[in-house]
Protein backbone atom coordinates (compact mmCIF):
# COMPACT_ATOMS: atom_id res chain seq x y z
CA UNK A 1 0.00 0.00 0.00
CA UNK A 2 1.60 3.18 -1.02
CA UNK A 3 1.42 6.20 1.52
CA UNK A 4 -0.23 8.87 1.19
CA UNK A 5 2.16 11.30 3.10
CA UNK A 6 5.73 11.61 2.97
CA UNK A 7 8.22 13.98 4.92
CA UNK A 8 10.18 16.71 3.46
CA UNK A 9 13.62 16.78 4.72
CA UNK A 10 14.13 19.64 2.68
CA UNK A 11 11.59 21.88 4.97
CA UNK A 12 13.50 24.40 7.02
CA UNK A 13 11.56 25.45 10.30
CA UNK A 14 9.41 28.27 10.07
CA UNK A 15 8.46 29.01 14.34
CA UNK A 16 8.34 27.50 17.41
CA UNK A 17 4.74 26.24 18.71
CA UNK A 18 4.49 27.34 22.18
CA UNK A 19 7.05 28.33 24.25
CA UNK A 20 11.33 27.72 24.48
CA UNK A 21 12.45 24.76 26.94
CA UNK A 22 14.17 27.22 28.84
CA UNK A 23 10.74 29.00 29.83
CA UNK A 24 9.08 25.51 30.38
CA UNK A 25 11.86 24.81 32.61
CA UNK A 26 12.05 21.60 31.02
CA UNK A 27 15.48 21.52 30.21
CA UNK A 28 18.49 22.97 32.28
CA UNK A 29 21.12 23.80 29.72
CA UNK A 30 20.66 23.04 25.54
CA UNK A 31 20.76 19.43 25.71
CA UNK A 32 17.78 17.38 25.95
CA UNK A 33 15.40 20.18 24.90
CA UNK A 34 12.18 18.84 24.02
CA UNK A 35 10.36 21.21 21.45
CA UNK A 36 7.57 21.36 19.07
CA UNK A 37 8.80 23.11 15.25
CA UNK A 38 5.99 24.27 12.58
CA UNK A 39 8.09 23.18 9.00
CA UNK A 40 7.72 25.49 6.64
CA UNK A 41 5.55 23.43 4.40
CA UNK A 42 3.04 22.79 7.19
CA UNK A 43 4.21 19.96 8.44
CA UNK A 44 5.41 19.95 12.74
CA UNK A 45 8.61 18.67 13.58
CA UNK A 46 9.02 17.25 17.56
CA UNK A 47 12.23 16.76 19.14
CA UNK A 48 11.62 14.76 22.01
CA UNK A 49 13.06 11.09 23.59
CA UNK A 50 12.98 8.25 21.46
CA UNK A 51 11.30 5.35 23.35
CA UNK A 52 10.34 3.28 20.21
CA UNK A 53 11.90 0.36 21.86
CA UNK A 54 10.17 0.81 24.92
CA UNK A 55 6.91 1.25 23.57
CA UNK A 56 7.11 -1.12 20.08
CA UNK A 57 5.93 -3.93 21.91
CA UNK A 58 3.14 -2.22 23.91
CA UNK A 59 1.13 -0.49 21.14
CA UNK A 60 -2.94 -0.40 20.33
CA UNK A 61 -3.87 -2.55 17.98
CA UNK A 62 -4.44 -0.16 15.88
CA UNK A 63 -0.85 1.69 16.04
CA UNK A 64 1.98 0.70 14.17
CA UNK A 65 5.35 2.49 14.14
CA UNK A 66 6.87 1.99 10.43
CA UNK A 67 10.56 1.08 9.60
CA UNK A 68 11.58 4.68 8.99
CA UNK A 69 9.55 5.99 12.09
CA UNK A 70 10.30 6.68 15.51
CA UNK A 71 8.19 6.99 18.73
CA UNK A 72 9.24 10.54 20.45
CA UNK A 73 7.85 11.22 24.17
CA UNK A 74 8.07 14.84 25.19
CA UNK A 75 6.39 16.65 28.22
CA UNK A 76 2.86 17.12 28.45
CA UNK A 77 3.59 21.44 29.28
CA UNK A 78 5.27 21.74 26.05
CA UNK A 79 2.90 20.44 24.09
CA UNK A 80 -0.05 21.88 26.01
CA UNK A 81 1.88 25.47 25.70
CA UNK A 82 2.15 25.38 21.77
CA UNK A 83 -1.98 24.68 21.98
CA UNK A 84 -2.62 28.30 21.42
CA UNK A 85 -0.20 28.05 18.23
CA UNK A 86 -2.22 25.32 16.87
CA UNK A 87 -4.73 26.06 13.98
CA UNK A 88 -8.14 24.68 14.74
CA UNK A 89 -8.76 21.88 11.65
Amino acid sequence: MARVWEADPAASFRRRLGKSPQALEVTEDRDGCPDIWELGNGDIAVIGRDLTDAYAARLPADATIAEDERLVVIPGRTLRAAKQDIADA
